[in-house]
C-alpha cells in the first residue's frame, strides 16, 4: 500500500524526492515557504552539474588558506571570526574530517555521475527545458601545487568512473576560444560528460509536471516542527538544521554563503562550463542569452546580503578572462549552501522517528546530487511502505 507523503522544501532537492516518490505512486505534497519552488540556494546556483567538482574540501591545504585569507577582503573563502559555538563545532568537525576525504570524494563522483542520467532520464521522459549544455567542464590552473593536487584528484575521478584528462594551456584554448588565460597558465583538466543548466528552470518545469500529471500538490506553507503521522521528507536546506532540532535529532548542517552573477547578453562569453581554481570561480552558459558566473564561501551565519566587495571581484574575473564581454547588464545574487563537515548530504531516516527521512546537506553540489539522492530516499521510503502491507 502506497502512502501519502509529505516533503518539506521546494528546492532541488525536494521536488526531485516528489518526482521519484510520485514515479513511484504514492500521493504527495510539498510544502515551502515561498510561493513559488527553488527561490532560495537553488536559484541562483553556478549551475554546473559537475562530477569533476566532486573533491571534498577536507584538507589541510583549505584549513591553511582559510587562515591565510582572513585578512583578506576580497578573498574566495571568509570566515567571520566572531563567536559561534555552532560555527566553530562545524569548523572542528571539518578536520576531524580530513582522513575521510578520499573516500568521500570517490563516493561523490559515483553519486555525481549517476545523477547525470537521472536528471537527462527525467528531462527526456517529462520533455523538461532548462537551457541545458553540453560541452563539458575546463578546470584551469596556474599554481603549481594545486596542479600536482589535480592530478592526484583525478586518479580518484578515473576510479570512478569519470573520463577526465589533463590539457596543455594551448588546448585550454582550442576547449574554449573566448578564453584570454591568464599569464601563469599552467594547463587545466577537462571532461566531456559535465554538463550545465538553469536550475531554477528545471524545478519550476518539473513541478508544473508534478502538479498536472502526478497529482502532487504544492502548498505555501512554512513547516516548524515535525510531527507528521505520515511519512516526511526533509528537504529544506540551511532550515533542515532547526527542524530536526523539535524532535531532537542534531544535524551538522552550516550555512555556507556564495555569491553569483548572471550577465545578460555577454557577447562575448565562453561556451563551455569553467573552473578557475585560483579564483575559486565557475562559469556557466545557460542557454544563449545568460552567462551565470559564481564563486566565494562565506562562514558567516544566517546572513543573505548581497555585499558588493563580494560581487565586484566576480565581475572583474570576468572581464579579465573574456575580455569584451558585456557586463552591463547583471543580475546579483547570495545564497546559503547547506554543508555538512564532512561535505556528503544527509540522505537516511530518522532514528528517533521512522516517519520522518533527511535529503538534505548538499553543500554546494545540490544541482549535482539531487537526482540521485532523491531516487534513494524515494526507495527507502517506498520498501518501507511495502513492508508495512
Amino acid at each position: 500500500m502506497n502512502k501519502k507523503v509529505a516533503i518539506v522544501g521546494a528546492g532541488i532537492a525536494g521536488i526531485t524526492t516528489a518526482y521519484y516518490l510520485a514515479r513511484a505512486g504514492h500521493e504527495v505534497v510539498i510544502y515551502d515557504k515561498r510561493k513559488h519552488p527553488a527561490m532560495a540556494t537553488s536559484y541562483g546556483n553556478g549551475g554546473q552539474l559537475s562530477a569533476s567538482n566532486a573533491e571534498t574540501w577536507n584538507s589541510w591545504r583549505s584549513v591553511k588558506k582559510g587562515v591565510k585569507w582572513l585578512f583578506k577582503a576580497d578573498a574566495p573563502l571568509k570566515i567571520n571570526p566572531s563567536i559561534s559555538i555552532e560555527k566553530y563545532t562545524w569548523i572542528y568537525r571539518f578536520i576531524r574530517a580530513i582522513p575521510n576525504a578520499e573516500k568521500n570524494t570517490y563516493d561523490t563522483c559515483m553519486w555525481a555521475l549517476e545523477a547525470h542520467k537521472l536528471y537527462k532520464e527525467i528531462a527526456t521522459r517529462e520533455n523538461l527545458s532548462f537551457d541545458m549544455v553540453e560541452k563539458g567542464i575546463l578546470h584551469i590552473y596556474t599554481d603549481q601545487s594545486e596542479l600536482d593536487n589535480a592530478r592526484k584528484v583525478n586518479k580518484i575521478y578515473n576510479k570512478a568512473g569519470l573520463e577526465r584528462w589533463e590539457v596543455s594551456p594551448k588546448e585550454c584554448l582550442d576547449i574554449e576560444p573566448a578564453l584570454v588565460p591568464p599569464p601563469k597558465l599552467l594547463g587545466g583538466f577537462y571532461n566531456e560528460t559535465d554538463f550545465t543548466g538553469d536550475i531554477h528552470k528545471f524545478c519550476t518545469n518539473l513541478l508544473s509536471v508534478l502538479e498536472t500529471k502526478y497529482n502532487v500538490k504544492h502548498v505555501n506553507k512554512e513547516v516548524k516542527f515535525l510531527n507528521p503521522d505520515i511519512p516526511l521528507v526533509v528537504c529544506a536546506g540551511v532550515n533542515s538544521r532547526e527542524l530536526a532540532k523539535t524532535i531532537g535529532d542534531n544535524l551538522p548542517i552550516y550555512p555556507v554563503k556564495g555569491y553569483s552573477i548572471t550577465i545578460h547578453n555577454p557577447e562575448v562569453a565562453p561556451w563551455t562550463s569553467m573552473l578557475d581554481d585560483g579564483a575559486k570561480i565557475v562559469t556557466s552558459r545557460l542557454g544563449e542569452d545568460r552567462l551565470r558566473v559564481a564563486g566565494t564561501a562565506e562562514l558567516n551565519g544566517y546572513n543573505t546580503d548581497i555585499i558588493q566587495r563580494r560581487i565586484r571581484p566576480l565581475i572583474r574575473w570576468s572581464e579579465k578572462m573574456f575580455p569584451g564581454i558585456n557586463t552591463e547588464y547583471i543580475t546579483p545574487w547570495a545564497g546559503l549552501r547547506p554543508m555538512t563537515p564532512y561535505m556528503m548530504p544527509i540522505v537516511k531516516r530518522s532514528k528517533r522517528n521512522d516517519n520522518i527521512y533527511y535529503n538534505t546537506g548538499h553543500g554546494h553540489l545540490g544541482w549535482t546530487l539531487s537526482a540521485y539522492t532523491a531516487k534513494k530516499i524515494a526507495e527507502q521510503i517506498t520498501e518501507s511502505s511495502d513492508a508495512q502491507k
